[in-house]
């Protein structure tokens, strides 16, 4: 009797649940903490079939399974234990472990279920679940920001990069055109004050051709030194983006031909320069001004870095869809290595030596080409010559 008592009072005072039922899956017992997991009063459930506390589908598949077991001795929970759910009396479902021992008692089967609520547990799987997934979404937000923070970076290192570039190249140009400067002014300068002081001499001596000649040297100076400023502010209205082309309809044959005839007048001893045209059609449309200024630039070069007795070739054609200008010389050519250079500001070819010349040309042609939406080529071999080719698009 004592010891029925104190197992009476285990099981009362237990923290789980404890259900038995016997064989036909009826509630015999229910201890205190199994009828408050549930929601009922002992005597609204003892006597009734377990199923009562089990959500669907196992509500309908209860009776089944206990006959299931007693027929083949199969077990699917009992002696195993696994998670389930339960359904209180209030219609809510909760997770509970249930463990099922089968004990046999006075000639009969009685089965003890043994219930661990679990919605503690579960609450806390759920909430650690939910702290991981927004842990990863901080994460992923974090580790995008970060990547556009690596790209804002990235970029802004181009942009530096970029920047030190420029700076680089401005300190070239700077350079470039100090060194320029320096000696393609003082020749010059010191030519005019040489041929000045020669003048005064031969002027109180009455000589004649000396005053003449120096006279000459004075102008050629004054003229380069016109040419060489002409340059600049060339360069100076296209960075700031004034020179604007002002497309004309004009015969490009007789435009072809007035150039010659100024450029042979400067041309060298013995140099001739050769022009022809291809094709019967004679009219284009472009800014007659640019256009000049670049074929006068390009016969220049050829006449300067050509020696006497030497053929220019300047060729025109008009094609079905462009306008093809050619200019010829077979100078002292352009080194391979200088050749990609050749278009940038106050370059000069290592091959030129003495030859008078700013670096600027070159690039202010291309400059012109490119506003023209032309496109300008070259080919190149030291002491063999140079071809320049300026392509132009039909404009009707």
């Amino acid at each position: 009797m004592e010891n029925a008592a104190l197992l009476n009072a285990i099981i009362e005072n237990a923290i789980d649940g404890i259900i038995t039922i016997n064989e036909r899956g009826i509630i015999e017992t229910i201890n205190p903490s199994a009828c408050k997991l549930f929601g009922y009063k002992p005597e609204e459930v003892t006597g009734k079939s377990i199923s009562i506390l089990m959500p669907e589908p196992d509500q309908s598949r209860h009776d089944e399974y206990i006959q299931r077991y007693q027929h083949t001795g199969q077990a699917h929970i009992i002696g195993i234990g696994r998670e389930v759910l339960g359904l209180r009396k209030n219609g809510s479902v909760f997770p509970f472990r249930l463990g099922v021992s089968e004990v046999q008692f006075s000639g009969r089967k009685i089965y003890t279920g043994f219930i661990h609520d679990l919605s503690r547990e579960k609450q806390a799987e759920e909430q650690l679940k939910e702290y991981a997934m927004q842990l990863e979404n901080l994460v992923e937000e974090r580790t995008q920001s970060l990547k556009e923070t690596v790209m804002a970076l990235q970029d802004a290192k181009e942009e530096v990069s970029q920047s030190l570039e420029k700076e680089k190249e401005l300190s070239q140009l700077k350079s470039r055109f100090v060194s320029m400067a320096s000696h393609e002014f003082r020749t010059p300068l010191s030519s005019i004050q040489l041929s000045a002081a020669l003048i005064e001499k031969y002027v109180q001596q009455v000589d004649q051709a000396n005053v003449i000649k120096h006279t000459g040297k004075i102008k050629n100076s004054v003229g380069n030194l016109t040419g060489i400023l002409n340059e600049f502010l060339s360069l100076e209205r296209l960075e700031a983006g004034k020179i604007e082309p002002v497309f004309t309809r004009f015969d490009i044959v007789k435009f072809a031909e007035e150039i010659t005839e100024e450029m042979q007048l400067i041309a060298k001893q013995n140099q001739h320069i050769i022009y022809q045209h291809t094709g019967t059609l004679s009219q284009a449309t472009l800014d007659q001004a640019l256009l000049k200024n670049c074929i006068i630039n390009l016969m220049g070069n050829a006449i300067k870095y050509s020696g006497e007795n030497t053929f220019i070739e300047f060729n025109t054609e008009i094609t079905t869809t462009n306008l093809v200008v050619i200019i010829r010389d077979n100078g002292i050519g352009i080194p391979e290595t200088d050749q990609k250079h050749l278009f940038e500001a106050f370059f000069r070819a290592h091959n030129t030596g003495n030859i008078p010349g700013t670096g600027l040309g070159l690039n202010i042609v291309n400059r012109y080409v490119r506003l023209m939406n032309g496109q300008i080529d070259f080919e190149s071999k030291v002491d063999l010559g140079t071809a320049f080719t300026l392509s132009f698009p039909l404009i009707s």
